[in-house]
């Protein structure tokens, strides 16, 4: 995730804000957040879910609605991948 300029500060507190409550939910088995060290404003988040299920489940969570209903004005990029262990 890339910040929009001058949001760097903003949306790495609404980062922080998810990472405990999502950490507490079923399925959740691990959510890191990093701060990129060469791109300003950049940050990673990290998630390991149990489940398909139960990334879907996380995303009709209180503190995942506020976060999607926030996320527009802070954002200037991000993408989003979901990869499978395979090893």
């Amino acid at each position: 995730m890339r910040a929009r300029e001058g949001q760097e500060l903003q949306l790495e507190a609404e980062l922080r804000a998810l990472v405990g409550p999502s950490r507490k939910e079923d399925g959740c088995i691990g959510f890191d957040l990093h701060r990129a060290l060469e791109t300003p404003g950049g940050f990673l988040l990290h998630e390991v879910w149990a489940s398909r299920n139960a990334h879907t489940e996380h995303m009709h969570t209180p503190h995942f609605l506020r976060w999607d209903a926030r996320k527009d004005a802070l954002l200037s990029s991000r993408d989003g991948t979901f990869w499978q262990q395979i090893a």
